[in-house]
């Protein structure tokens, strides 16, 4: 039978209304030129489908090794974050003990907890979406929760927390896990700590520049906690498609993905920048390749007359302190103007 656990609980959601214009998955805004899908497709037409991949997907982590400017040694590898954050779930803490972490936020550390049967410990946001470091404090000393998730820059909010809040909660005795998933538009972490440290360990992916399609996360820690996770880690969990094209642009290509990154931060300022002057629309600051923004409508409202535009985004309303609240995702000049002019016939007809 089903455990009850599982039963209660809400898969993960995602946006997927056809629209012409989709900002609402945080993806990276990229069209790869034509020599590049040449060369990805040499080397998977190239691959032993019918044989295994290397369990360890040793040639890409040196390559993402040489990126983030670590050992293979502090790295272990996942099917997404997703994975990685699942094996933290079962690895840090006893199951009975409490996984602590500020909400809103990325939805999977929630579920994870919940599917393993862990208590969740739910701490929400200020009203200005930093953390509330007192209340943070008073649920360690109650339920003492034994790992922490931190996402920085946080989703769906697009700020960094307060690094000295995150730290003071981790002088607790909390294992500390800092998502950077958007660390490529924030440029802020706590690498350092991580290669350093026994109790904070550091996530980032390959989703969020380019390659989501290809699902590859990664875990940064001390060699000796780095080892201890890869225990847990499922066999052949990288694919064979996955090593290779991903080793092919983190090597051969990255220059492209870069450039990229660097319009996303132009268009994100600019964008802001221009939805802010719509009256009745409130934009958040942001440090990821997404902001928040709010408008004096109900959000389902402004989501589906979006959609009647034919222009994507995320709802988030249903959310603590996110009231009215949409996220949207920074996308090409052409997707950014097509949203912002979206906006400004919507406001019109709902004024």
């Amino acid at each position: 039978m089903i455990h009850p656990r599982i039963k209660e609980l809400s898969a993960y959601k995602t946006e997927t209304t056809p629209c012409k214009v989709k900002l609402s998955s945080n993806e990276l805004p990229i069209k790869f030129p034509e020599e590049v899908k040449r060369k990805i497709g040499e080397v998977v037409s190239s691959l032993p489908l019918n044989r295994y991949p290397d369990p360890q997907a040793s040639e890409l982590k040196e390559v993402i090794a040489k990126r983030f400017g670590v050992s293979t040694d502090n790295l272990v590898l996942g099917n997404g974050s997703d994975e990685l954050i699942q094996y933290l779930t079962i690895a840090v803490g006893e199951i009975n003990s409490p996984v602590l972490y500020p909400i809103p936020t990325f939805p999977m550390y929630g579920i994870c907890a919940t599917a393993l049967g862990r208590e969740k410990v739910e701490v929400p946001l200020k009203e200005d979406l930093d953390l509330d470091l007192e209340a943070l404090l008073r649920a360690v000393e109650e339920k003492r929760p034994s790992l922490a998730f931190f996402s920085y820059p946080n989703n769906p909010t697009g700020n960094c927390f307060r690094e000295d809040a995150i730290k003071r909660v981790r002088q607790e005795g909390v294992f500390t896990v800092i998502d950077e998933a958007y660390y490529h538009f924030s440029g802020k972490t706590f690498l350092a700590d991580a290669l350093q440290r026994e109790d904070t360990v550091v996530l980032r992916t390959l989703s969020k520049i380019g390659l989501a399609g290809l699902r590859v996360g990664v875990l940064i820690a001390k060699e000796e906690i780095a080892r201890e996770i890869n225990k847990l880690r499922l066999p052949f969990n990288i694919t064979y498609p996955s090593q290779v094209i991903a080793k092919l642009m983190l090597e051969d290509f990255y220059p492209i993905i870069e450039e990229h990154v660097q319009m996303v931060l132009r268009e994100r300022e600019r964008l802001m920048r221009e939805l802010s002057k719509i009256e009745g629309v409130k934009v958040f600051p942001s440090d990821a390749n997404f902001f928040l923004f709010k408008t004096p409508y109900p959000a389902g409202l402004v989501h589906a007359e979006l959609i009647k535009e034919g222009v994507l985004v995320r709802d988030v309303s249903y959310l603590p302190n996110l009231e009215n609240c949409l996220r949207v995702s920074v996308g090409f000049p052409e997707e950014n103007d097509q949203f912002l002019q979206a906006m400004q016939r919507v406001m019109k007809r709902l004024c």
